[in-house]
């Protein structure tokens, strides 16, 4: 009888060994998997950084670019068409712009020629002819405010070409 309790003695050790040896098997391996994907996300959060960082840049050039051409637009005189110098300074803006959300105000002016209504009019259309432009070319219509002062906010004052040509523009802002 002496012999059974050492048997099982014998039998609750091993069972126990074999026990505990599963248990830090398994330890193990949920240890290593809880590592690989802390890894995994780690890698994911470098990544998104990393892309983050990449398009942060991307859209600092594109700022930079637009604010190398300027913000204002000049037109002929007693016109509202786009000349040439405003498409590709706009294109840049517009590049700009797509990359974020930001809204923007157009506002028009004119020279000092013609009736107050007619200036006001005129600087609208103007105004609305760079909206028009952006919108066709992907800006969304409910990030850009339209706004004409005509004549009453002139940045070149007196009379003269030299001056008139100055105050016949859209300003970006």
């Amino acid at each position: 009888m002496k012999q059974l309790p050492v048997a099982g003695k014998l039998i609750t050790v091993l069972f126990t060994a074999a026990f505990l040896v599963a248990c830090s098997g398994s330890d193990t391996k949920e240890e290593d998997e809880a590592a690989a994907a802390a890894a995994s996300a780690a890698a994911a959060r470098q990544a998104q950084e990393a892309a983050a960082a990449e398009a942060a840049a991307k859209q600092k050039a594109l700022d930079d670019a637009a604010a190398a051409v300027g913000s204002v637009f000049y037109f002929d005189f007693d016109s509202y068409n786009l000349r040439p110098d405003a498409i590709d300074a706009l294109n840049a803006h517009i590049a700009a712009l797509q990359g974020n959300e930001r809204t923007v105000r157009l506002e028009g002016h004119t020279d000092e020629r013609g009736t107050r209504e007619y200036n006001m009019a005129l600087g609208e259309r103007r105004a609305n002819a760079v909206r028009d432009f952006m919108v066709a070319n992907g800006i969304a219509s409910y990030r850009i405010e339209t706004v004409s002062y005509g004549e009453e906010r002139p940045v070149a004052y007196g009379s003269g070409e030299s001056n008139w040509v100055q105050n016949r523009r859209v300003e970006l802002k």
